[in-house]
């Protein structure tokens, strides 16, 4: 065991599973789409937004990248990557003008946005680019495919200091085997950008298809695609399934033994009792719990793995700390290492496994997992 920072617990991001997804979701593109957004917000799903995107930096397919808040896009401008930044969500208009000047793209879908945003443009002494979002069925943020978003697209002209780069919308039901929902959207969607060409509205970049519409709706690709949960290797959903189309996780959460002891039958683990020993056991000690973003729910049901063996959780998980059962498990001994997620011998504990065990899902977990926990980048 090496003795550093990265010995308590470690995310292991294998960053050449990385290029792999990307090269997987590049073949499923259809001939028309000129490439992706990668959208690294929420730190990368957790697996570092400045560290992963220096690699998409490098990748020509990769035109972007999409955030969902200014100050994860002015981050990555502090790193010096140099592509082009959408905001998907609402943007306060104290960052507006910072913004402009970093040629950060805000979506906008309300008239005092644009009010705004063309004063911060004109004080910026630059144009802004903006994308308009559009609500094709979410029921959150973005214009209405009806007259009032026509409206709205079309008063951008009055506005000097803004410039129309992007329109996009977001799938709601595209992680489905049935797509009939996703085709309604995307409908929605084709109807109002034709109505505004045909006023003489045009949009160099229009984009809806999420993850999902990657993998398995290539009519969604139009001219650009996000990439976001699939980037990371995990999968849309249970319907939409990374590992059937080849993608690799690119996490594996590791950490080592620091206690081992002997408990008698009738011995109680951890807050509560909750877990009473049915017969003299050998207990380990993980120092790994709920503040790392280890999910307490996963108290006496989950298990970790240690030599390729499954070792459960006994009692409680606590902040920083949790017990298992290393009784059945050979020649185990202190500072062994310990898998959280990820492969050890023939076994494999997925954040979709850990996501449906613990009642939440594997976007949850990934992005919950803290910044107390150091993030390790290796290749295969």
């Amino acid at each position: 065991m090496d003795n550093n920072e990265m010995s308590r617990v470690c995310a292991v991001i294998n960053t050449d599973n990385l290029k792999l997804n990307l090269e997987i979701m590049h073949d499923c593109l259809s001939d028309d789409c000129r490439g992706m957004i990668g959208v690294i917000k929420t730190d990368a799903y957790g697996h570092g937004a400045v560290e992963l995107g220096k690699i998409l930096e490098e990748i020509p397919y990769v035109k972007g990248y999409a955030t969902a808040t200014a100050e994860e896009a002015i981050l990555l401008r502090r790193a010096n990557l140099k592509k082009p930044i959408l905001i998907l969500g609402y943007v306060f208009p104290y960052a507006y003008e910072e913004l402009i000047r970093e040629d950060v793209r805000i979506a906008v879908f309300k008239e005092d946005m644009l009010i705004k945003i063309d004063e911060a443009a004109q004080n910026a002494g630059k144009s802004a680019h903006v994308h308009v979002k559009v609500d094709t069925g979410m029921g959150r943020i973005g214009v209405n495919c009806d007259e009032d978003g026509f409206k709205f697209i079309k008063s951008i002209e009055n506005y000097e200091h803004i410039k129309i780069e992007g329109i996009f919308s977001h799938f709601a039901r595209a992680d489905e085997v049935d797509k009939s929902k996703a085709k309604d959207q995307l409908e929605r969607f084709k109807s109002l950008i034709d109505k505004c060409e045909k006023a003489g509205i045009y949009f160099p970049v229009k984009h809806i298809a999420n993850s999902a519409a990657i993998l398995e709706f290539s009519e969604a690709h139009l001219d650009l695609v996000r990439a976001g949960i699939t980037l990371y290797g995990l999968s849309p959903s249970d319907e939409v399934s990374a590992p059937l189309h080849g993608l690799k996780p690119l996490m594996e959460l590791k950490s080592h033994i620091v206690y081992i002891k002997e408990v008698k039958k009738g011995s109680a683990i951890s807050y509560g009792g909750t877990y009473v020993a049915d017969s003299d056991r050998r207990i380990a000690t993980i120092p790994v719990g709920y503040g790392d973003g280890y999910p307490r729910s996963l108290s006496n049901k989950g298990y970790v793995l240690i030599h390729g063996y499954r070792a459960p959780i006994c009692g409680r998980v606590c902040m920083d700390q949790m017990m298992v059962d290393v009784t059945d498990i050979p020649d185990v001994k202190e500072y062994d290492e310990v898998t959280l997620m990820g492969k050890d011998g023939d076994e494999f504990i997925s954040a979709e496994f850990l996501g449906d065990m613990s009642g939440r899902f594997n976007y949850e977990l990934v992005c919950d997992i803290g910044r107390r926990v150091p993030r390790k980048y290796v290749k295969t």
